[in-house]
């Protein structure tokens, strides 16, 4: 054993040299660790610098496109299509031909009613008419007779003849007054049955003017229904053959959320995106709102309507869209990420980097969106503030040897693992 640890002090004494320059370089190592360490631990900050410019605050809501810009071209007449005077996207003016259709046997029937109906709403409207002057009459003659016995004479007005002459003239009066609502009734009988008869008839006319689309006739088409019984005709419902583009601004109906709906005013700017138009956007104002609302399923929601600045020919009805309603822009404010504040309470507070050194400053909040905040107090323009933490942790560092180093007597060495053990 004596002779093993001489053997061993011998080999030492040799090699002092580079037993030392084996501890140098580990101690090197050592405190090149620690500094690495310690670097890493430090807080790395996202941080934004406090500007001043325009706060736009919005609301988004949902909804679908109403039909507004499109009136329909519709008949009621069936038989065989003769012909099509237009083509899709062709401008016609309001009572130009669509086309002509030859009536079957229902059809005919159909035609024959509508002009019999609306024979009789014109007679009816003539006979109120000529009625007119009938009453008109009765209430001057009861009038004069009033004025010329009760007035004239003096009569008291409690006189028996001076009530009943006074209430014979006032009942002629309101006659008369009444029958112009009884015109203006039949008037609009009339009007009614000019409409259904025109429904009926063989020639199909534009509505209004525009431009022609969703065309689904041609010639020597079947429209209508073919079948009739006897003694009357099959009825049937109106059939769309075409529509007319006004070229009047399209319109968006959409639902406002409850808590939204007190900031939403008629006359605010909105965007509107739609889902089948990923790469447009459209601009447009709110025209009406529903403050009433609607309940479903315990949910409250306002309906509104946006007009859109433009017409759109790629927007189609019931496509679904989404509505960004600006309900309030600040200008000339001071402005940071809305990340960067931090509120406990009634208190917000923003934390601030000045020279490296990380402070908590108290702020005041003014509005805010979704991405930023107006700050009234508290900042000035060009700070920089802390928006999110990157990565942080403890100063403190250890070795990177297991078990560490020691330096052994005798001017030796000895290294010493996790597990390992000096003599």
């Amino acid at each position: 054993m004596t002779n093993f640890i001489s053997g061993i002090n011998k080999f030492v004494g040799r090699h002092k040299k580079i037993t030392g320059l084996i501890i140098i370089i580990a101690l090197v190592g050592v405190f090149l660790y620690t500094r690495v360490s310690s670097s890493s631990n430090k807080p790395q900050y996202q941080t934004a610098q406090v500007t001043k410019g325009t706060l736009v605050v919005s609301v988004t809501e949902s909804g679908q496109v109403s039909v507004s810009n499109k009136a329909s071209v519709v008949t009621q007449a069936s038989g065989i299509v003769n012909n099509v005077y237009v083509k899709t996207g062709d401008y016609v003016s309001a009572g130009a031909k669509i086309a002509d259709v030859t009536l079957d046997t229902a059809g005919q029937q159909r035609q024959a009613q509508a002009w019999s109906s609306y024979l009789n709403a014109q007679n009816s409207l003539a006979s109120a008419q000529a009625n007119l002057y009938t009453l008109q009459n009765q209430e001057f003659v009861a009038n004069q007779k009033f004025m010329n016995d009760a007035v004239a004479n003096n009569m008291p007005t409690n006189d028996p003849i001076y009530i009943e002459e006074q209430a014979t003239w006032l009942a002629a009066e309101a006659a008369y007054k009444n029958q112009t609502g009884v015109i203006n009734q039949a008037q609009s009988a009339l009007n009614n049955a000019s409409l259904a008869y025109q429904l009926t008839s063989g020639t199909i006319t534009a509505p209004t003017s525009g431009t022609v689309g969703d065309l689904t006739i041609t010639k020597g088409m079947q429209i209508g229904s073919s079948n009739t019984t006897a003694g009357s005709s099959t009825n049937v419902s109106n059939q769309q053959i075409a529509s007319i583009s006004t070229g009047n601004p399209n319109t968006v109906s959409i639902n406002i959320a409850e808590v939204d709906a007190p900031q939403v005013k008629v006359g605010q700017d909105t965007t509107v995106t739609f889902d089948a138009l990923p790469n447009k956007t459209f601009t447009g104002k709110v025209i009406g709102i529903n403050t009433t609302g609607t309940v479903t399923s315990g949910v409250t929601t306002y309906p509104a309507v946006i007009e859109l600045d433009s017409s759109g020919g790629d927007i189609y009805p019931n496509m679904s869209a989404t509505a960004n309603i600006i309900t309030k822009i600040d200008n000339n404010v001071l402005l940071i990420p809305t990340s960067a504040v931090q509120t406990v309470g009634t208190q917000s507070t923003v934390r601030v980097i000045n020279n490296g050194q990380v402070t908590t400053v108290p702020v005041t909040t003014g509005d805010s969106s979704s991405t930023q905040t107006v700050i009234t107090s508290g900042l000035t323009d060009g700070e920089t503030v802390v928006t999110g933490v990157i990565s942080g942790g403890s100063s403190s560092s250890s070795s990177p040897f297991g078990g560490g180093l020691r330096v052994g007597g005798g001017g030796g060495a000895v290294f010493r693992g996790a597990g390992g053990r000096g003599g």
